[in-house]
């Protein structure tokens, strides 16, 4: 058995940036094959900054801007859902491959399968209903209020845009306000018209 010295001289010894990744990746076969891992989550670059994407088996749960901060995210992701949260990359990559192909233009509509169980209620109704709106096109939070049935609740449904948990795969940038002028994004106004625009020079 080792000494307290020994122990110490162990847990003060650099480890490099490569064990550390060979580590975490024998960590991650470990719990997928213990199926351990309840929300698997990774980051990747895009041109609005850097974004978290986490899944549960049932799909895509959460795309996350830098803004939001993802250690909040992450935190929030393990009071809603499980505290197994793992960075499992391999889970995430059909959803990063398809936000890449829409940031390159190659991709006008999102395939991969989505976890709405963040959302209930009329703000669910409504960010499933948000990918009908075509690509390149835009309604107003009026137009959302009257496609979900409920014309009156124009209000409801910018608060409905505001909560989205999966921005750009469910596409809130999509929704102006009645006079044509931006409104609020979750990602800030600045990722807001990129993504706008991103879409309207296709």
């Amino acid at each position: 058995m080792r000494n307290d010295d020994d122990m110490a001289v162990l847990l003060s010894t650099p480890v490099d940036a490569d064990t550390l990744r060979r580590l975490h990746r024998r960590l991650e076969q470990a719990a997928e094959q213990a199926d351990l891992i309840d929300v698997a989550y990774t980051t990747i670059d895009s041109p609005v900054g850097k974004l978290l994407l986490a899944a549960t088996p049932k799909g895509l749960v959460r795309v996350a801007y830098a803004g939001e901060d993802h250690d909040r995210v992450l935190e929030a992701l393990g009071r809603k859902l499980s505290p197994r949260i793992l960075r499992a990359p391999k889970r995430l990559e059909e959803a990063a491959r398809e936000i890449d192909e829409y940031f390159a233009r190659r991709r006008r509509v999102f395939d991969v399968t989505l976890d709405l169980s963040l959302s209930r209620g009329f703000r669910r109704l409504v960010q499933t209903h948000l990918p009908e709106i075509g690509y390149g096109q835009t309604r107003s939070y009026r137009d959302m209020a009257e496609l979900v049935g409920n014309p009156k609740a124009v209000r409801a449904v910018g608060t409905a845009c505001a909560t989205n948990p999966l921005p750009i795969v469910v596409p809130c940038h999509r929704v102006l306000r009645t006079d044509g002028t931006l409104g609020g994004y979750i990602g800030g106004l600045e990722a807001k018209t990129t993504l706008l625009d991103l879409e309207a020079a296709a």
